[in-house]
């Protein structure tokens, strides 16, 4: 399965990508994981990716898609992948699709998990990542085993300065400008998949399943 999943901030699709990588064993490729990588090494891109991030703004195309088509080059990525962060903007896409069709690939279904506005911001508040490996938490919705620790690898979890309610904001408006056309792209080529993101988690997943294990099929 050659996968993306898509929506707006705060949407759950991270959640549901660990959670597709997990049952279908399929790389999870993360450009926030990417990215976080470079920011905690102080690496010349994780320094520059970082003063984007903290204001809320999308990093660079350039350097965002060069950093995704490295990855995807992996031997681990030949028979399928799952793409979360990315594409972010039509350009993106089209680079993506160029450099799938050099390796004779193509996504199977791009999925599209849909919650209001409104509900993304309540959520939002109670956001919490782990420093160390990204996995992501909600005091709410999708709380830690144990307060503050993360469930995956014990690291200390954080509220990240893009995920206050000001900066948030921003973030969808940005969203709404550069990446909800996305949505229309993939419609038109047919492999859109709408899952209804305000449920609980399992149920959420379990829309995924239905369509995933369809494919499989």
């Amino acid at each position: 399965m050659k996968l993306l999943i898509v929506g707006k901030p705060g949407a759950g699709k991270g959640t549901q990508a660990s959670m597709i990588d997990s049952y279908y064993h399929i790389p999870h490729i993360s450009t926030g994981a990417l990215f976080r990588e470079a920011i905690a090494n102080k690496t010349p891109l994780g320094v520059t990716a970082k003063s984007y991030i903290d204001k809320g703004d999308l990093v660079p195309d350039e350097i965002t898609i060069g950093l995704v088509e490295e990855r995807l080059l992996k031997d681990d990525c030949k028979h399928s992948f799952l793409l979360d962060g990315f594409p972010r903007n039509e350009f993106q896409a089209e680079a993506l699709d160029k450099f799938l069709e050099k390796q004779n690939l193509k996504l199977d279904y791009v999925l599209n998990v849909d919650v209001p506005d409104e509900i993304l911001i309540k959520r939002i508040v109670g956001r919490r990542v782990c420093e160390k490996c990204g996995e992501t938490f909600n005091l709410t919705f999708n709380p830690p085993k144990r307060d503050g620790l993360c469930d995956k690898c014990g690291s200390k979890l954080l509220h990240r300065s893009d995920d206050k309610e000001e900066t948030f904001k921003n973030r969808l408006f940005v969203y709404e400008k550069s990446t909800a056309p996305l949505i229309e792209y993939y419609e038109n080529r047919g492999i859109l998949k709408t899952i209804n993101g305000d449920q609980k988690l399992d149920d959420v997943f379990n829309d995924v399943k239905a369509l995933l294990d369809n494919l499989e099929a």
